[in-house]
């Protein structure tokens, strides 16, 4: 086995060990449980049994000891029975009731006696080597590569020299030959390729399948003068993730680009579990933290609302049966805070009656999933509404053309910002951009055309800043840029670069072409006293570039030394 293969078997050892844990700590407490419910039989606490029971056949279910669970399931439909009765005596139920408590005690003994510890499938572990597996030796994937092969060189290097400007790292292939060196010193992140190569109409293709075959996978474009469906069907066979017909600008290959080098977010969904049943609940929290989400346990339902608030999480977990309160009653809770209208709930619980686990959706709940859930189906339930929660937080927060953030989380994020690197002493600065004459792009070619350009603007800061500095579109032509513990002789070099990059963009136009420029004011929060004033300087400096003949970036200057 490789070293990838084994470091997977580790982990899934490492988990099953930390499941089997759980389950010794679940049977230890078997017997206090079982005096506890004889003591609520005894005294005719029958929503207590009730929860005891109902108890027992999820978290036993769960955790594979099958007999305690199906005999728990029995003496929970008894007692149901009884408790419908309202108050009328059922010697013949009480009695079943009592014998199925015994029969429980029997099981729970040999358990214990037994030390029964049952093997419980777990989800597959997810494998994060990505599509570009290589043999050991070998360089991993170079960040951002882009290799562009192509026979006419000149067309090649052009669309190069346009994807640096929007930080790809490009290299030049001509032959079949040349592209198998490049591939194997440093794998690309995506290959932009001819699906012809001379003396070959279809050798583009076939060279992709001769390095598949060698276990070298990388994602491709194609491009090609060929329009037929026999090539595009050949392209999709060999691994192509898209297909363009010549002749191709950069800018057309842009959105593809930017989907295939996409990283995998870094902030994984977060995920609070609510559950009295500590045991259960670490072990739900094992499985969706094995899948990389970020997970928090409650087990009072009284410190749910602290705990949403606190944690922000992308979804809740929620069991349906609790002492004192019921997760009806906290979901219904929940909604009433009107920023956690839209957070989805999903109830996690032993109940099978379709009529009670309709009652309790009606709250407002996602969905309901019965104890024993699979690890697998867990994962995907919780993975599924997670990522629609993200989804429509974005829909709500960012700019629907550019994706940016939009101008009201822009100024709340400058806003929490601003106080960070106050409170904590740190370096901000705050970046206002507008593109120099955009009414006269959009008067002389058409909107859509300005709508490549502001496109274009959004892409080279997404792909040129930190994942950690926010970027926003203002309004129109103007966005914002936030840069955390920066400088502001750094900030200014940044966006001068950026601006001197984003000249040289060439957008095509019928009958020929153009570029584009920008003005940018940038201001440092040490000078500035609060978010107001931030703003303002930086839009003053932002017009100062703007008067002093655009294409330039300012750096603005406290009230008194201007001048």
């Amino acid at each position: 086995m490789n070293k990838k293969g084994d470091a997977m078997k580790g982990k899934a050892e490492s988990l099953q060990a930390r499941i089997q844990n759980l389950q010794a700590s679940f049977l230890q407490q078997l017997p206090t449980r079982l005096q506890e419910a004889r003591r609520a039989f005894l005294n005719s606490e029958g929503g207590t049994l009730h929860r005891i029971l109902h108890s027992l056949k999820g978290t036993g279910n769960s955790f594979g000891f099958r007999d305690l669970g199906a005999q728990a399931e029995i003496g929970e439909h008894l007692l149901e029975k009884l408790l419908k009765a309202e108050g009328q005596s059922d010697p013949e139920l009480v009695n079943q009731i009592e014998v199925c408590l015994d029969l429980l005690d029997d099981i729970i003994e040999k358990l214990i006696l037994g030390k029964k510890i049952m093997p419980i499938g777990s989800p597959d572990l997810p494998d994060q080597s990505g599509a570009g597996a290589r043999s050991e030796g070998k360089n991993n994937r170079a960040e951002n590569l882009i290799l562009i092969c192509d026979d006419d060189r000149s067309h090649a290097e052009l669309i190069g020299s346009q994807l640096r400007y929007f930080g790809y790292c490009t290299k030049v292939c001509c032959t079949k030959e040349e592209l198998q060196t490049a591939v194997l010193e440093d794998e690309p992140a995506v290959c932009i390729m001819d699906i012809m190569f001379p003396q070959n109409s279809s050798g583009g293709a076939k060279m992709l399948g001769e390095l598949r075959a060698k276990n070298i996978i990388f994602p491709a474009i194609f491009v090609s003068d060929r329009t037929d469906f026999e090539a595009r069907i050949l392209a999709i066979r060999s691994g192509g993730a898209a297909y363009f017909q010549k002749p191709t600008e950069a800018m057309e290959l842009l959105g593809s680009l930017d989907i295939l080098c996409t990283k995998v977010p870094s902030n994984p969904y977060r995920i609070l579990i609510m559950d009295d049943e500590l045991e259960i609940a670490q072990y739900h929290s094992l499985i969706l933290e094995n899948a990389g989400m970020i997970v928090q346990i409650v087990l009072q339902p009284k410190t749910i609302l602290e705990a949403v608030k606190s944690f922000n999480p992308d979804l809740v977990l929620m069991d349906m049966y609790m002492p004192s309160y019921s997760g009806r009653e906290v979901a219904a809770l929940i909604r009433q805070i009107p920023e956690f209208l839209s957070l989805p709930i999903i109830f996690l619980s032993g109940e099978t009656d379709k009529t009670k686990q309709f009652s309790a959706m009606t709250v407002g709940v996602e969905g309901f999933l019965t104890k024993p859930v699979v690890g697998t189906e867990l994962v995907n339930s919780v993975l599924l509404r997670a990522e629609r929660m993200r989804s429509l937080q974005s829909l709500m927060t960012r700019d629907s053309l550019t994706g940016l953030l939009n101008h009201t989380t822009t100024t709340q994020m400058l806003d929490s910002a601003l106080h960070t690197a106050k409170r904590s002493g740190i370096a901000m600065c705050f970046a206002m951009i507008d593109l120099d004459r955009f009414k006269l792009v959009n008067d002389s070619y058409g909107h859509p055309t300005g709508d490549q350009v502001l496109l274009a603007m959004a892409r080279v800061l997404r792909q040129r800043l930190r994942t950690s500095d926010v970027i926003g579109r203002y309004g129109g032509e103007e966005f914002a840029v936030i840069l955390g513990n920066v400088e502001i002789d750094t900030a200014w070099e940044l966006m001068d670069s950026l601006r001197e990059d984003f000249s040289r963009v060439i957008f095509p136009v019928a009958g020929g072409s153009f570029s584009c420029t920008f003005s940018c004011g940038v201001a440092d929060s040490k000078l500035f006293d609060g978010i107001e004033a931030l703003r303002e300087a930086a839009d003053k400096a932002l017009y100062r570039a703007k008067n002093s003949g655009r294409n330039r970036v300012e750096i603005a200057v406290a009230a008194g030394i201007e001048g």
